[in-house]
């Protein structure tokens, strides 16, 4: 049991926290733009590209910067928006797909030619973890990255419950056209939706480069389990969002546990397929979701 807590359900508890940060961003963008956005997993890889540089000129810890990358990040998240989106906002929502999907190669292969397509790593070598009652063993990355994003979770719940912006979101989110009645400045809620779902995935990349590695190809690896979450916990619901990506993140891990005999149950390559398996009875069970979005 002891086994299966540190190296599976543990794992699975701080995969599923970088799930629901970046699954937060893509049902923010479909429940108030209309559309799924191929390019959030490039923007997330973006985001931990400009934290790797910022630590070789500073020094400085990840988290210490990652202020600075959601900043940067946003701003270009704004300026994609402006020349890419803005002009396509009155398109069918397929048009605006199809233009996320081409920016997704674009941002991609503009951080291949300015970074290269190496390994590269925030913190080199390995920590020794914080053993508890002589048997469980916690990583202090592990805790770290937990413990932010429960932080940053509690901030977004803050901002769309008790915030002018997060209510004017929601009410978006709810019925575009009657929020325009009402008065609310939808270009406003719309950057201020690119910001937030900017700044959450730049967090949620650099959790997951503090957990593994940086590559080039890492936000579009975990782009079909962020839409899983987002799926899974109902589109549109930032709530949904969280709790889908936890229940997805544990899933992955707990899949590859020996619940049979001595071999993982599924090999630990093949997990993510565990993450579309979900998406899917989700679909067919109950599209709307854990926390009943919208329905495609």
């Amino acid at each position: 049991m002891i086994e299966f807590i540190n190296f599976h359900l543990i794992p699975g508890i701080v995969l599923g926290s970088i799930y629901a940060l970046g699954a937060i961003g893509i049902t923010l963008t479909f429940g108030i733009l209309r559309f799924a956005n191929f390019a959030h997993g490039e923007i997330m890889t973006f985001a931990v590209y400009v934290t790797l540089t910022l630590i070789w000129i500073t020094g400085f810890h990840p988290l210490v910067l990652l202020p600075l990358s959601m900043v940067i990040t946003s701003a270009l998240t704004l300026g994609v928006d402006r020349l890419f989106f803005k002009p396509l906002r009155a398109s069918p929502a397929i048009i605006l797909v199809m233009a996320s999907f081409g920016l997704m190669l674009m941002i991609r292969s503009v951080t291949q030619f300015s970074w290269g397509v190496q390994l590269q790593s925030f913190q080199p070598g390995i920590q020794r973890p914080y053993v508890l009652f002589d048997a469980l063993r916690i990583s202090p990355k592990h805790v770290v990255i937990v413990i932010a994003a429960i932080v940053l979770m509690l901030l977004i719940h803050y901002l769309l419950t008790r915030t002018k912006i997060g209510k004017a979101m929601r009410a978006m989110a709810d019925s575009p056209e009657l929020a325009r009645l009402t008065g609310i400045e939808t270009e406003r809620v719309i950057k201020a939706t690119w910001i937030i779902g900017a700044s959450l995935a730049a967090a949620a990349g650099c959790f997951l480069a503090i957990d593994t590695h940086v590559e080039t190809m890492m936000g579009f690896k975990i782009l079909l389990p962020l839409f899983a979450s987002a799926i899974l916990g109902g589109v549109g619901s930032p709530y949904g969002a969280m709790a889908g990506g936890l229940v997805i993140g544990i899933a992955e891990e707990i899949s590859t546990y020996p619940w049979i005999g001595d071999a993982p149950l599924v090999p630990p390559g093949y997990k993510a397929g565990v993450a579309f398996a979900l998406m899917v009875v989700m679909l067919i069970w109950r599209p709307s979701g854990l926390f009943r979005g919208r329905v495609f």
